[in-house]
């Protein structure tokens, strides 16, 4: 197997750009006071994030899928994250049993 020297830059260079922005993240975050509108911002990009990850698999798998996120994220606003984690998967894993 060879690799071009080219795609191995390439993959060098997205691998260096992608540490160094996430090392710039640690260190300026503690520098940055926010407040109002844009801590508020700041605050919803996890569940935006996870919501980006979860929703293209769970609406495009089946209808198990479907319905098992949703009770997850029913369940998610009432018991805690280890135990959510268990309604999902227990409830995936039903889901897909009933549906054969």
């Amino acid at each position: 197997m060879t690799i071009d020297p080219t795609t191995l830059a390439a993959i060098l260079a997205m691998a260096v750009i992608t540490y160094l922005t996430r090392i710039a993240g640690i260190f300026l975050v503690g520098r940055l006071a926010l407040s109002g509108r844009a801590k508020a911002a700041f605050d919803a990009i996890p569940p935006a994030v996870l919501v980006a990850v979860i929703a293209p698999t769970a609406l495009a798998t089946g209808w198990p899928e479907t319905l098992a996120a949703l009770v997850t994220a029913v369940a998610a606003t009432r018991l805690p994250l280890l135990a959510t984690i268990a309604v999902g998967v227990a409830s995936v894993v039903l889901l897909r049993m009933v549906a054969g």
